[in-house]
């Protein structure tokens, strides 16, 4: 999966998602754009929004008040969705939930400084471990 997404600062966007842990794709990267590494097979490209809507003749949409989509990330333990949340927190994401167990998978999420919505999950097994 590719996915791209506008920012209004696409140096700070390279940062912050640095600071999580995931890896710049330097061959997709310019100053206009930053591709982001989430998994072997999952990738995010953070372009300007002046890029952006070259990509598209739809506005972008207000993403303090509006979201259009809700990307998720899935985690391999409790304390990792703990972790990455709070390594958001630390630079500069924000939340408006708090760590929930369903009992089938625990979640929590951020916003990220650009106001896009990541979810952060580990499903849990049917004997209740991680």
């Amino acid at each position: 999966m590719f996915v791209t997404l506008p920012v209004r600062d696409v140096a700070r966007s390279r940062a912050f998602y640095e600071a999580l842990g995931f890896s710049l794709d330097p061959t997709m990267s310019s100053d206009s754009g930053a591709c982001l590494v989430i998994n072997e097979r999952t990738r995010v490209m953070m372009v300007s929004e002046a890029v952006f809507t070259s990509l598209t003749t739809r506005a972008i949409g207000d993403r303090s008040t509006h979201l259009q989509a809700l990307f998720a990330l899935s985690c391999d333990s409790r304390a990792e969705v703990d972790e990455l949340v709070q390594r958001a927190l630390a630079h500069g994401a924000t939340t408006e939930d708090k760590p929930t167990e369903h009992g089938f998978m625990y979640d929590w999420s951020f916003f990220d400084p650009d106001g896009h919505g990541w979810g952060v999950a580990c499903m849990t097994a049917s004997d209740g471990t991680a």
